[in-house]
C-alpha cells in the first residue's frame, strides 16, 4: 500500500458518481453566462453545474442573492452523464429535510475523510486502496463509516479484525495462489486507531447559568446558602451542580457533561430548587443567563472575573484589618460578608 509519493485525492464514497434525486453538498466555483459552476465536495470535487433557472422557483431578480462564488451548500441531482462527466444540479428542488439529511451526512463524512487523509499522508498510503480495503467495506457494512468509527473509539478490534484483502503469490509449485490478509498492517492499524480516538472521543460539555439572588430577611446569607445547596442537590453523577459567587448578588451555575441536553434540564432543575427555596423566605432570584454550554473563552473570561472580584475583596479585607486595629472593631465574619445581603 505504500508509495514513496502516495496520492491523497479521493472521492468519499464508493460510487464514483451520486443517484438521482440525491442531496449533494457542493462549493460554488464560478458564476458563468448560464448559471454556475460547482464541485461536488463528496466526490473529489468533480464538476457540476446550477442552471440560473434552477436556483430559485420564484423569478430571480438578482443571482447574487441567491448563489455566491465559495459558498458551500446541498443541491438536488437532476442528471447524471457518466460518460460526458456532466451532472446538472438543482437548488430550487432541494427541500428542507434534504438539506437537514445532506449536511449531517456531510459533516460525517467529513470527519471520516479527514482521518483516512491524515492516516494515508502520515503513513505513506495510496488514500484510494486505504478506502478500498477499510473505508468502503465499512460504509457497506455499517451505513456509514461514522458510525464504525465510533464503535472503534472503544472497541477497535470487533470493527478491524474483520477486514481483510485478497492477495496473489506464487506457490512452491509455480502457480499462483490468492491469499486472505488483513486489510492493513499493524503499524496503519495503530495509527487509524490512534487517529480515531483522538478525533472523536466525545469532550464534557460545560453548562452555565447565570442568576442573580437577593435576600433582604434576618439571616438572608444563610437563606441564600441553603438555597445554594438545594442547588447544588439537583445534580446527579453524570451531571454535577456546583454554584459559585461572581459578585453579589451575581453567581454562576455550571455543570459538564456529555450530553448537552441533559446539562440544560438539569441546570433548568438547580433554579427551579433554588427559586423555591429562597422565595420561601421572601427572597428573590432572577435568572441573567439561562442555561448554555459555553466555550474556553467564556471560561477564561469567568475566571479572569473572579481573579479581579478576589483581589478586590483582599484589598477591601486588608483595609478592614487595618481599622480593626485602630478602632477596636472586633472581627468580622468575612465568609459571610463575601456571599453578602445586596442592598
Amino acid at each position: 500500500m505504500a508509495t514513496n509519493q502516495p496520492n491523497l485525492e479521493c472521492r468519499m464514497y464508493e460510487a464514483k458518481y451520486p443517484e438521482v434525486d440525491m442531496a449533494v453538498m457542493i462549493q460554488v466555483k464560478n458564476i458563468a453566462d448560464m448559471g454556475a459552476y460547482v464541485s461536488l465536495l463528496e466526490y473529489n470535487n468533480i464538476e457540476g453545474m446550477i442552471l440560473f433557472s434552477e436556483l430559485s422557483r420564484r423569478r430571480i431578480r438578482s443571482v447574487s442573492s441567491l448563489i455566491k462564488v465559495g459558498r458551500q451548500e446541498p443541491v438536488m441531482v437532476l442528471r447524471v452523464d457518466k460518460e460526458k462527466g456532466y451532472i446538472d444540479l438543482s437548488k430550487r428542488r432541494v427541500s428542507e429535510e434534504d438539506i437537514q439529511g445532506c449536511e449531517e451526512r456531510y459533516n460525517k463524512s467529513k470527519l471520516v475523510h479527514s482521518i483516512m487523509r491524515h492516516v494515508a499522508e502520515t503513513m505513506l498510503l495510496d488514500l484510494e486502496d486505504l478506502y478500498i480495503h477499510v473505508g468502503w467495506p465499512l460504509y457497506r457494512k455499517y451505513g456509514h463509516a461514522f458510525e464504525a468509527f465510533k464503535l472503534i473509539v472503544t472497541d477497535p478490534d470487533s470493527v478491524l479484525n474483520a477486514l481483510t484483502r485478497e492477495v496473489k503469490e506464487v506457490g512452491p509449485d509455480g502457480q499462483e495462489v490468492t491469499k486472505v490478509v488483513p486489510a492493513m498492517s499493524e503499524e496503519v492499524k495503530d495509527a487509524l486507531i490512534k487517529n480515531i480516538r483522538r478525533r472523536m472521543t466525545p469532550q464534557p460539555l460545560k453548562i452555565r447559568a447565570d442568576v442573580e439572588i437577593k435576600c433582604f430577611q434576618l439571616d438572608g446569607v444563610l437563606h441564600i446558602k441553603e438555597a445554594m445547596r438545594k442547588a447544588e442537590a439537583a445534580g446527579n453523577n453524570d451531571c454535577p451542580v456546583k454554584i459559585k459567587l461572581v459578585a453579589p448578588p451575581l453567581y454562576v451555575l455550571t455543570t459538564h457533561t456529555l450530553d448537552k441536553e441533559q446539562g440544560i434540564s438539569v441546570l433548568n432543575d438547580a433554579i427551579k430548587a433554588c427559586t423555591e427555596e429562597i422565595d420561601r423566605h421572601k427572597g428573590k432570584l432572577v435568572v441573567k443567563e439561562a442555561p448554555r454550554a459555553v466555550s474556553e473563552k467564556d471560561d477564561k473570561l469567568l475566571a479572569d472575573q473572579l481573579k479581579l472580584n478576589s483581589a478586590a475583596e483582599d484589598a477591601d479585607n486588608d483595609e478592614g484589618s487595618e481599622e480593626e486595629e485602630d478602632t477596636g472593631m472586633g472581627e468580622i465574619d468575612l465568609d459571610n460578608a463575601a456571599i453578602g445581603i445586596t442592598e
